[in-house]
């Protein structure tokens, strides 16, 4: 049985990471101004299933369509996988369910930029929207999938009772986050849609009211990511005290991470924004991400390290009164 769930977790884990490279690949696509390769068919390419004599942005298109699907099977696989392993009421059944459904949603969203025409030269706040939407949707697949890949791992059950304070510090943080990369999504399709020439044009075609909207909403970008990021510096190693080394290492990571998307956001300013480094800034978003959830479930978890910390604390500490009442 054991040797079962090793294995279980194992492919849950690698199903997080193959979605990773799924969603890059996507942001590939909207960059490359690929989106349009298959035409305005969904999940048709070009009304055929093999496309013939494809175009470079066709090909393009049409592989992420492929992996997309192949991610949707991964997902199912993985679900039929835990229930068949997993006893009713596990935490692993329930995650493993909100997966597939926000999978589906992501296909929905997908689907919908295709069939609306929102690719390609488009330029509307309806596209800005469904951009919007399609990373937030991304970001709860991911979280959901890796308290997927974490409980089959062992990780312990997680309650707010008792630690309502930082319940809502990490709701606040998660807000940030998501807020972060709503944001993102837009100022990504404002560089891909106007690409700037130099850094002085950027600066002012961003302050400019004559400007289109998608350009002058970029500057909410950095904006929000700089509040986030220095409340995690400083917050997250406040969420981890009192819990143990576990739940330290993560917030570490978080906070590491943190600082490192300011770097690479600053950077990729700097840069123009260049396709392959809105790749690199979007992957240690989803790096960020994941170890936030990590992070989250560690600190709300109920077992053995909160059962360990409050050992090595004594039985008769203030905080230890408040968590067992």
């Amino acid at each position: 049985m054991f040797s079962s769930l090793s294995r279980l977790a194992k492919f849950a884990w690698g199903v997080l990471a193959y979605n990773i490279a799924v969603i890059l690949w996507g942001a590939y696509v909207r960059a490359s101004g690929s989106g349009a390769g298959c035409g305005e068919h969904w999940p048709l390419c070009n009304g055929v299933v093999l496309p013939r004599d494809p175009s470079i942005a066709t090909l393009i298109e049409f592989s992420h369509r492929i992996t997309s699907g192949l991610a949707l099977i991964a997902v199912v696989v993985l679900l039929v996988w835990v229930r068949r392993a997993c006893p009713p009421g596990h935490r692993a059944r329930r995650a493993a369910g909100w997966t597939v459904f926000f999978m589906l949603t992501e296909a929905a969203v997908g689907a919908g930029l295709v069939l609306f025409q929102l690719v390609a030269d488009n330029a509307t706040m309806a596209r800005a929207m469904f951009m919007a939407v399609h990373l937030l949707n991304t970001f709860v697949l991911l979280g959901w999938l890796t308290l997927t890949a974490w409980w089959l791992s062992g990780g312990e059950p997680v309650s707010v009772g008792g630690q309502s304070g930082r319940a809502a510090a990490l709701a606040l943080a998660a807000a940030g986050l998501l807020l972060v990369g709503a944001s993102g999504a837009v100022a990504a399709l404002g560089n891909t849609l106007y690409p700037e020439t130099s850094l002085a044009a950027g600066f002012a075609a961003d302050l400019s009211g004559t400007s289109h909207l998608l350009i002058r909403l970029r500057i909410l970008h950095p904006t929000f990511a700089v509040l986030t990021a220095v409340g995690l510096l400083f917050g997250a190693p406040r969420l981890a005290g009192g819990r143990g080394p576990r739940t330290v290492t993560l917030a570490r990571v978080v906070a590491g991470l943190a600082a490192a998307q300011l770097v690479l956001g600053a950077v990729n300013v700097l840069l123009l924004a260049p396709v392959w480094m809105q790749m690199i800034h979007l992957l240690v978003a989803d790096l960020l991400w994941i170890a936030f959830i990590l992070l989250g479930a560690s600190v709300l978890a109920i077992g053995v390290e909160a059962e360990s910390t409050r050992a090595v604390r004594g039985p008769n500490t203030l905080e230890n009164l408040h968590l067992q009442g």
